[in-house]
This record gives C-alpha cells, structure tokens and sequence, in this order.
C-alpha cells in the first residue's frame, strides 16, 4: 500500500467531491485493502468512453492495492435510472438487460485487471427480496426525501409525471451498497444522491456508511451535453481504432484538455506540458494526436493505433476520401432541393442554418470542390458525386439520380 499522502493525490485526481474525505483517509491509515463500487446499468449494448471516468478511477485504485467490485445493475437496469431524466423511462425487458450486461463484461476488462476485479450482478440478491422486503425498504425513506432530487422535484414542480416504481431505483441502488457493505462507492455527479442513499441506507442496517466519490460526467463530441449513445456523441470502447482515432480529432481544443484530465493515463506534469506548448505556440492538433493514439492504443494495440493515426492523415491532409461510403439516390424532383435541405435531409448538419454557416466558412465540398452558392439546386445526374462537409461527414450520391441546376 502507498502512503497515504500519495495514494491521496492519486484519488482526487478528476474527483469532482469526496464525501467524507476525513473519513477516507482514516481508513487509509490502517493499511487495509478497501472495498470499492461502482455500479453501471446496461441499458446500452456498449460501453463508451464516459464509462471509463469510472472505469479508470477504479483502476487506479486497483493500483493502490485496494478491492474494486465492478456491479452491473441487471435488476435495476430494468427500472431504469431516473437521474437527469424529465420523464418516465420505459423499462427494459430481462432479456434486453442480460444481452447488455454480457457485452459489459467483456468489454470492462479493456480498463481493468481482470485479475483483480470482482464483477457481480445486482440481482443475486435483488432477486432474493420478496414483497414484504421491498416494503421495508421502502419504509426508510419519505416521499419529502425523495423529492429533494433535483429531477424529481422539477418534475413535480411541472406537473410532470414520476412513477412510483422511480422511487424504487435509489432505494434499490442504494441497497447494493448494504449487500456488498462497500466502503466506497464512486459515481457521476448526476449520481450523488444515489450515492448517499446508499450511506444513508448502510447506516440503518448498522454498517460503517461508505465513502461517496463523485466524478465529473464527460461531454460528448459536441463538448457541451453528456456523452451519450441516445444523443450520438459518443466514442465507443469497442469501435474500430480509425473510428476512436477520428472522432478524437473532431473534438474541440478546450474539450481536449477535459478528456486529457479525466480519461488519459498521462500524468498532470506531462499534461500541463503540453498546455505549456501550446501557449507557446505548438499546434493543438498535434497534441490531439497523441491523445487520439493513446486512446485507440488502450482499447486496441500500438500498432492499430499508429495506422489509424497514419489513415488519418492521409484521409484529411492529403485529400483522401474514405471507403464503404454510405450511398443515396434522391427522390425525383424537375427543380431539385435546396443544397442546405439537401444537406439536413441525408444527416450531413443538424439543420439547415449550419448548413448555411458551413457553406460561408468552406466547409462544404461536392468532389472536392467548394460549394460557394448558397442556392444551389441538386437533383439527376448521369454520373456519381460525392458530397464532403467538414473532414468527417460523406455521402455518396449514385448516378443517374442527381444534378446540378
């Protein structure tokens, strides 16, 4: 075990909020191996790269030594999380929660020492509680408490419905707290007061409450909202090196150094020098590159990683247009569409006003020229165009069925 002063740094590291951090380092003081959660709900096939603030988090703390337990929240998970939600989510069925859960368990293993991780199912013993269990449980907690939530009491302030069964999953998640009797339990900040559910709710049982970690929710590729597959701004563990090394490189510089802090293995020293290299004025592509590298690396291998780099610029430095493109005919049409439309219609822009915006800035290309006419008609054509926005976004456009106008 590490000193305590050293193992300290290393945990606050990206830590959002330790509740009771006195609390923690007492416990580190004995020298012990502590026992630490944290819990995900496969209520998505994969794991994307916002699971591994966590993921990463308890490794590290597998590093020091200590006990990490890796929960999947098969029975919750067919409740479904509430937190940050302004409305009912549908319940997922027992076989939809199983196929996830074997995809995370094979995918969690990219992060964790599969030598040192203890992977357990929430229904073990979820399963085992009977009606009069539940009604106990529910019994430890008002409705007043409940609604201290934030999203629970916005939704009630807007008379918008909570189910009965919500109430439930803090409670449930809470419990695995009390079977496991962990002594840490890290989360989301958007998972507080779940975590202090389940402090609250070891304290009733009589065991010694956990320590609460909380850490900062990773943004997508659009820096703003939480990395989310239903939102499309993810990078999945699983994808292909090119697909992680690619979407790395479309996030912005600022987002950059957030996803440096949170999910990179390089030290803060190395970290802020590279912050220092850019101040004096380095290319923050390059730095982006080496990110994007150790990402593809850590959940594929080196040389993967260098070839996606190497595909990379080859593909937007060198003109090269990507294969396996995905193609479309357009509908018939004597006047054709309006290029932004166009543009929205096929799911290259969000709407027709960033269509607008590109097409000013550049940002748009039909066989690599630039599209200057923000009236542009297209409709047939005798031959095959392929239409480019930014360095990312293709489609190809089959003969016959496409012109210009």
């Amino acid at each position: 075990m590490k000193p305590v002063k050293e193992s300290l740094a290393i945990i606050r590291r990206g830590t959002e909020e330790i509740l009771l951090e006195d609390e923690l380092v007492e416990r580190l003081k004995l020298g012990k191996p502590l026992k630490v959660k944290a819990g995900f709900d496969p209520t998505a096939p994969d794991l994307h790269l916002g699971h591994t603030v966590l993921l990463n988090k308890m490794r590290q703390f597998q590093d020091l030594g200590h006990e990490v337990v890796f929960l999947i929240g098969d029975f919750t998970g067919m409740i479904g999380d509430p937190s940050g939600k302004n409305e009912t989510r549908p319940p997922l069925t027992r076989e939809q929660v199983q196929e996830n859960a074997l995809t995370y368990k094979k995918q969690v293993f990219k992060v964790l020492d599969p030598q040192k991780t203890q992977v357990v199912f929430n229904s073990e013993w979820n399963n085992q509680l009977n009606a009069v269990d539940l009604i106990k449980l529910a019994a430890t907690h008002t409705v007043a408490r409940m609604l201290e939530r934030d999203d629970f009491s916005k939704r009630y302030a807007n008379n918008q419905p909570i189910a009965i069964h919500e109430f439930l999953y803090p409670l449930l998640q809470g419990y695995d707290s009390v079977a496991l009797k962990s002594d840490i339990e890290l989360g989301g900040t958007d998972q507080k007061f779940n975590l202090l559910m389940g402090r609250e709710l070891q304290k009733h049982y009589g065991l010694q409450p956990q320590i609460v970690m909380t850490l900062p929710l990773l943004p997508g590729l659009d820096g703003i909202k939480k990395m989310s597959k239903s939102l499309g701004n993810y990078i999945g563990i699983d994808e292909a090196p090119e697909q992680i090394f690619g979407k790395v490189m479309s996030l912005s510089d600022e987002t950059m150094w957030l996803y440096f802090e949170l999910i990179s293995f390089r030290t803060l020293d190395e970290i802020q020098g590279f912050r220092d290299q850019v101040a004096a004025g380095a290319n923050p592509r390059d730095i982006k590159f080496l990110l994007g590298e150790e990402l593809a690396e850590r959940f594929h291998n080196r040389e993967m990683a260098v070839k996606a780099r190497e595909a990379f610029i080859a593909r937007f430095q060198q003109g090269a247009i990507p294969e396996n493109l995905p193609e479309i005919h357009l509908p018939s049409s004597e006047q054709g569409i309006l290029i932004g439309p166009f543009l929205k219609t096929f799911g290259l822009v969000e709407s027709t006003s960033e269509a607008m915006r590109l097409i000013k800035q550049g940002g748009v290309r039909i066989d690599g020229e630039k599209v200057t006419d923000k009236n542009l008609m297209v409709g047939h054509s005798q031959k095959e165009r392929i239409f480019q926005v930014g360095k990312r976004r293709f489609i190809k456009v089959l003969p016959s069925k496409f012109s210009e106008k």
